[in-house]
């Protein structure tokens, strides 16, 4: 059986795809306290049992040796007496909050520089090969002043996959160049775009980057149509459940014995955030695919008829001065300005009522502003999970959510949903190194 390590492993979305193409996973490592609740819980689930066949290190990367690895790896109870095997396959995805651009990037980060411990772990480990995985900025962001892991001083300006590629061949792997994949070409019913980042001790086979497995992408109804909280809704948008649906609940990630985990039960992680009844009515006003800045444009160029939203015609007339027949007819003819409008919907434009004929949005650490396609309402970490390719039998823990200050260290259930690799795209990369392994 191949062997792996799981660095950086958030609730386990690398992890269930190592297991679902057959790795053993002997040791893995996260810094939350959040996520080691639901990582060894869900292992446990698996027969993966904590220094039986497997071991997870609530650590900072910074304070990880391979020394340490190598003496929870020999502790366990399945090598004792034997000599602790050679590493098939290390994986990771250091912290990407530096590198996003779907936030505010900061060459400063210190989050920045995990990869940089990533090289050194592997140096102390080394594996027989190597994948990291992270998001589209990583491919450059620059560096000022950077040193590496043997004093090597590299020019302003030099860019993370350079770093990586010349860090690596310093401790002896070769690295095929990055390649950016879109987990929807997996079966993953989203689209998420990652930089996969593979390399090999030298002296072994070279593997190859995935290509696509499905020439059709699942859609958001094929995901989560059958979660539709309305009966008669649910039933018209989802007569029959789709085989991801029913993958899902069956389970495609087996436990030690070869045998996948169904859903036992109800399902778990269902409920939905709190929402008043006036936030409610704002985002039934989207339309399937629309997001604020389009909505914007509609009431602008073509009005909007309010007549179903009672409570929100009564606060723009209290708050605009107006009546509730002006107010209704004036956005019905499209007679309003950017005040009366952002009274209508807040100023918030980065709202977005999902297409359930289209495969979700990149799935982020908070949802609150992502729409259904089929109620006015957010979704629940279940519904996320599920759209990132997750079985039903994942049951994810702690907090739900968070907010202000915490969430520089929370983990909370959406953002251990929003912060993993989809599982089914981790197989299908991993996959690859099995052929050559």
């Amino acid at each position: 059986m191949p062997y792996a390590i799981d660095l950086f492993c958030g609730a386990g979305g690398c992890s269930e795809g190592l297991i679902q193409a057959g790795f053993h996973i002997l040791f893995s490592s996260d810094i939350s306290d959040m996520v080691e609740k639901t990582y060894v819980h869900r292992h446990e689930q698996l027969g993966l049992i904590q220094g039986k066949n497997t071991w997870f290190e609530r650590a900072d990367i910074r304070n990880l040796t391979g020394d340490i690895i190598r003496d929870r790896i020999q502790s366990l109870d399945i090598f004792k007496g034997k000599k602790m095997p050679d590493i098939d396959l290390m994986i990771g995805g250091p912290s990407c909050q530096g590198f996003s651009r779907a936030g505010r990037r900061d060459v400063n980060d210190p989050r920045n520089m995990l990869f940089g411990e990533y090289v050194r772990v592997i140096s102390q480990i080394k594996p027989r090969y190597i994948v990291l995985e992270n998001v589209e900025g990583f491919m450059d962001m620059q560096f000022m002043g950077y040193v590496g892991i043997h004093g090597k001083k590299y020019p302003d300006g030099s860019v993370t996959p350079n770093l990586l590629q010349s860090e690596l061949k310093e401790i002896g792997y070769q690295t095929l160049e990055p390649q950016i994949l879109n987990a929807a070409d997996f079966g993953v019913p989203q689209r998420r775009r990652r930089v996969i980042f593979i390399g090999y001790r030298e002296g072994e086979k070279v593997p190859q980057y995935p290509v696509p497995t499905v020439k059709k992408h699942l859609t958001l109804k094929d995901a989560i149509g059958d979660l539709v909280i309305d009966d008669a809704t649910r039933n018209a948008v989802n007569p029959k459940r789709s085989k991801y649906q029913m993958d899902s609940r069956k389970g495609r990630t087996p436990d030690i014995n070869g045998n996948p985990i169904p859903l036992k039960g109800e399902l778990t992680c269902t409920k939905l955030p709190k929402a008043t009844p006036i936030v409610t009515e704002r985002f039934s006003l989207f339309l399937p695919g629309e997001t604020g800045t389009y909505l914007r444009k509609r009431i602008k160029e073509h009005g909007i008829n309010l007549n179903n939203v009672p409570l929100l015609v009564e606060y723009c007339a209290d708050t605009l001065g107006w009546t509730k027949k002006q107010v209704i007819s004036r956005f019905e003819k499209a007679d309003v300005d950017d005040d009366a409008i952002n009274v209508l919907l807040t100023k918030k434009n980065i709202r977005q009522r999902w297409d359930g004929s289209q495969p979700s949005a990149t799935i982020v650490s908070i949802a609150d502003d992502y729409i259904s396609p089929w109620e006015p309402r957010t979704f629940s970490v279940r519904e996320m999970a599920r759209c990132q390719s997750f079985d039903d039998s994942f049951e994810f823990l702690g907090k739900v959510t968070t907010g202000g200050l915490s969430r520089r260290v929370e983990v909370p259930q959406y953002t251990q949903v929003g912060n993993a690799v989809p599982p089914l795209l981790a197989k299908a990369v991993v996959e690859e190194i099995l052929k050559v392994l």
